[in-house]
């Protein structure tokens, strides 16, 4: 399931020897997705080309004279001729990058940390659980999962916002709504005149996806208090802590476990995740302030 990075990365075969060392890309498309979060289209500036990436793993992206920041690929894993990131200003790293303009240059180092389970999830049905920008992370997996949609059972999508107007990907969203043999299911926590879905946390509608817990496969990725929520629900309903994953992207700043800073029990998150089996880190979530 873990596919890490390491010194002897497919970095090394795209001319970076270092992992810590930047390779500058030009943003070529800047798409405006909420008032506070954009998505990046990256290429290199540097003549190289862009290594692979597994669904769930995540670069760094650093503004130059500021610092960097992780961030996980949001593209299709079967587009490798361009690195796609959704991020929101949040801080000084990011309000910098979001601020950057077509044709600009930034700082990308990666990909590092380990992948969706999408090999170990053939067969099954499949349950993505997004909250908020916690949805970029699971589109890649998305996109694996609808490229070998007949390798899978079948494929639910629930998706919470705080307000419509923060909703990431609408288009995409409403052609995935429109497509024969998808679940996908929006809700919003404070709804505005003219939503007409669903209004309520994300686990609410779970009861409105059909699977089958026995052989269900469950991604998540939002605030922790969703995943917690999520997790109690899913186990409820039968599906097993092996088969629920969840993204613990916190704290990263080396993002190959030199510095400490995300350190989660005996686990870093940046190379032993940030994609983690619940069944691995289920003891560790109960315990406060780690």
């Amino acid at each position: 399931m873990a596919t890490s990075a390491t010194s002897d990365s497919p970095l090394r075969e795209h001319g970076v020897a270092d992992p810590m060392m930047p390779r500058p890309f030009r943003i070529t498309r800047k798409v405006k997705e909420t008032h506070d979060t954009v998505t990046f289209d990256l290429v290199p500036a540097d003549g190289g080309t862009i290594a692979g990436f597994a669904p769930g793993q995540f670069n760094m992206l650093y503004a130059f004279g500021i610092g960097e920041v992780p961030i996980s690929i949001s593209g299709d894993p079967a587009n490798p001729e361009v690195l796609i990131h959704t991020l929101r200003a949040v801080g000084a790293v990011t309000r910098a990058l979001c601020d950057a303009r077509r044709g600009d240059i930034v700082g990308v180092r990666g990909p590092f940390g380990t992948a969706w389970p999408a090999e170990q999830a053939r067969g099954d049905d499949i349950v993505l659980i997004a909250g908020g920008i916690g949805l970029a992370p699971l589109r890649p997996a998305f996109y694996r999962f609808l490229t070998d949609r007949r390798t899978y059972g079948r494929i639910s999508l629930i998706y919470g916002a705080r307000t419509p107007a923060e909703l990431l990907y609408r288009r995409e969203l409403e052609h995935w709504r429109g497509q024969f043999g998808l679940d996908v299911e929006v809700t919003v926590d404070h709804a505005a005149a003219d939503w007409y879905g669903p209004v309520g946390v994300v686990t609410r509608l779970l009861s409105r996806v059909r699977f089958d817990p026995i052989d269900t496969t469950a991604l998540l990725c939002g605030p922790e208090v969703m995943m917690r929520f999520a997790i109690r629900d899913l186990t409820r309903l039968g599906v097993a802590d092996d088969h629920i994953f969840l993204s613990m992207e916190r704290n990263m700043k080396c993002a190959i476990g030199f510095c400490g800073h995300c350190q989660f029990g005996p686990a870093f998150v940046c190379k032993d995740g940030p994609v983690f089996s619940y069944r691995d880190v289920a003891r560790l979530l109960a315990v406060a302030e780690i």
